[in-house]
């Protein structure tokens, strides 16, 4: 039986995106594909970055029709996905000039420990993604500091969802590729 090697996106919301950062992306998948027999990528968030790396594969799926994409979603976010998919896909559009479906995937993973995590079920998402990962690519600046939201207490400032998987695949001591150029 073949083995085959794994790869996940990680990265912040809002990036910016130019032709530089695509072809980079779209060479470094290719070349895990080609060289080290990544055949199975790993997307969960609503994040940009997460978009944009779908719409990649997506296109070198035509390339390479044997890879496969996987789904990882928290709870919340499988609602978000089912209401805003519309939203999502004219974003997708806007960053590729393609019509792409963002949630195509060949497969589903639901992890009971994300289902029921709460409000924090990205970390455990994440996590899980990290874990089944042989590399792992982000597009994380540590400067980044999310901004400030309110409860029902006042104010207070999240983490980083992104800075958090970034130092838990360091940790555990994966393939790491960091595309945020600063």
């Amino acid at each position: 039986m073949e083995t085959y090697k794994t790869c996940c996106f990680i990265g912040h919301r809002n990036i910016v995106i130019t032709e530089e950062l695509k072809k980079e992306i779209y060479g470094f998948l290719e070349s895990l594909i080609l060289n080290d027999n990544v055949k199975v990528f790993l997307f969960g968030s609503k994040s940009k970055f997460n978009y944009l790396c779908h719409c990649i594969v997506t296109e070198l799926k035509e390339k390479y029709p044997d890879i496969k994409r996987v789904g990882y979603a928290c709870l919340s976010e499988r609602f978000i996905f089912e209401s805003e998919r519309e939203k999502f896909n004219e974003m997708i559009f806007e960053l590729t000039k393609r019509k792409v479906q963002y949630c195509g995937v060949e497969e589903e993973k639901r992890l009971k420990t994300v289902l029921v995590s709460g409000r924090a079920a990205y970390i455990k998402r994440n996590q899980a993604m990290i874990n089944d990962s042989d590399y792992c690519l982000f597009y994380y600046n540590e400067n980044y500091v999310p901004p400030q939201r309110k409860n029902g207490i006042g104010y207070y400032r999240p983490n980083s969802g992104t800075a958090i998987a970034f130092k838990y695949a360091k940790r555990k001591h994966k393939a790491i590729k960091n595309f945020f150029k600063g």
